[in-house]
């Protein structure tokens, strides 16, 4: 996986869970990621060194990482989403019997049936 990828994956989640962070974690998750700030930047903002920030990012990835990887928020939106699609395609093409199915077996999927 690329900068550029694990940087989207990371918003992604930050999406999700972000709020589960200190807010000090979401200061710095925030200026890194949203606002393009350099390390030295936010050490500078929030007049701590380098490594305080770099330490920090780290760990805040990792538990964006650990939160996802227990709650499947993200995981269970996308399958959700991918699903809706071909709901809303079969309803296009006027296939009632199959746009039914659909619909209730992701009703059951939401309500953990």
């Amino acid at each position: 996986m690329d900068e550029l990828e694990k940087n989207e994956k990371l918003g992604d989640l930050y999406a999700y869970y972000g709020t589960l962070l200190t807010e000090g974690q979401q200061a710095y998750f925030e200026d890194y990621y949203y606002n393009d700030y350099s390390l030295g930047e936010i050490a500078a903002n929030h007049k701590v060194s380098r490594q305080a920030v770099y330490d920090n990012l780290r760990r805040s990835s990792r538990l964006l990482e650990k939160y996802e990887a227990k709650l499947h928020m993200q995981r269970d939106y996308n399958k959700i989403e991918s699903e809706l699609v071909q709901i809303y395609q079969s309803a296009g093409q006027n296939k009632i019997k199959r746009t039914r199915s659909s619909i209730k077996k992701l009703l059951n999927q939401m309500r953990g049936e």
